[in-house]
């Protein structure tokens, strides 16, 4: 039986905490990649729940990590406006937080969220 949407978001939470403890960056291709897809297009459905999480909690927006290849930046909507000019601080600050202190959330918590 397929992923919900909300399984992948979660999958994805984990590459992102590892991401952001690395200090490292993922193109949307990269994990479309990895979690088996064709394309990096579709990308946006499950890093959205992800962003309401973060912004719910204030925790720093873990889909900062996650960029366009041609353009190096996270596309727009995954990010928010006030934080468009000083993306390499909030890239930062998701560097510094410290995401394995928290509990880790669950599929019902990205549901929560919506989509």
């Amino acid at each position: 039986m397929p992923m919900t949407l909300y399984q992948r978001s979660n999958q994805i939470w984990s590459l992102l905490i590892c991401a952001a403890r690395e200090r490292k960056t993922y193109r949307y291709g990269d994990i479309a990649t990895i979690l088996g897809f064709q394309g990096a297009g579709t990308m946006g459905q499950f890093l959205g729940p992800i962003m309401r999480l973060c912004k719910a909690n204030n925790w720093p927006p873990l889909t900062v990590l996650v960029v366009n290849q041609a353009t190096g930046l996270p596309s727009e909507g995954l990010i928010t406006l006030e934080n468009v000019n000083n993306v390499n601080e909030v890239r930062e600050a998701v560097f510094k937080f410290d995401w394995f202190s928290i509990d880790p959330p669950q599929v019902k918590d990205f549901e929560s969220m919506g989509n």
